[in-house]
């Protein structure tokens, strides 16, 4: 079982978008197993996944003031510390609100999350 560390949850910045795994398998259908493991992905960096207590593919937790989800942690070393990745669909959506501003879309990007291995 995953362990958090110090039984704490880190606040970061959640960032959307596409991601080529995802574009690449949204062929075999948005039902498909293999889609589902594009879009429950995490990326973080290398120095969260370590502060988390956490190794490569094991859950994440994460919160928002919209909703709770739970998606595999894989690193990204090109993120700064406090940014999570996460591609566009079920899991990003389960993270954001409603409000789209006028713009027909909501935001994807700059939401605040709690991180955390098991919360």
């Amino acid at each position: 079982m995953s362990k958090e560390k110090n039984g704490k949850e880190i606040v970061c910045t959640m960032i959307s978008g596409r991601t080529l795994e995802q574009a690449k398998e949204m062929h075999s259908g948005k039902n498909s197993k293999s889609y589902s493991e594009a879009v429950g992905k995490v990326y973080v960096s290398p120095l969260l996944l370590n502060e988390l207590g956490l190794a490569e593919g094991e859950k994440i937790v994460l919160k928002s003031s919209f909703g709770r989800a739970e998606a595999r942690a894989y690193v990204d070393p090109g993120l700064p510390h406090f940014v999570v990745f996460i591609p566009m669909g079920p899991v990003a959506n389960l993270l954001v609100g409603y409000e789209t501003e006028g713009t027909g879309m909501p935001s994807f990007k700059g939401v605040q999350v709690e991180v955390c291995g098991a919360c």
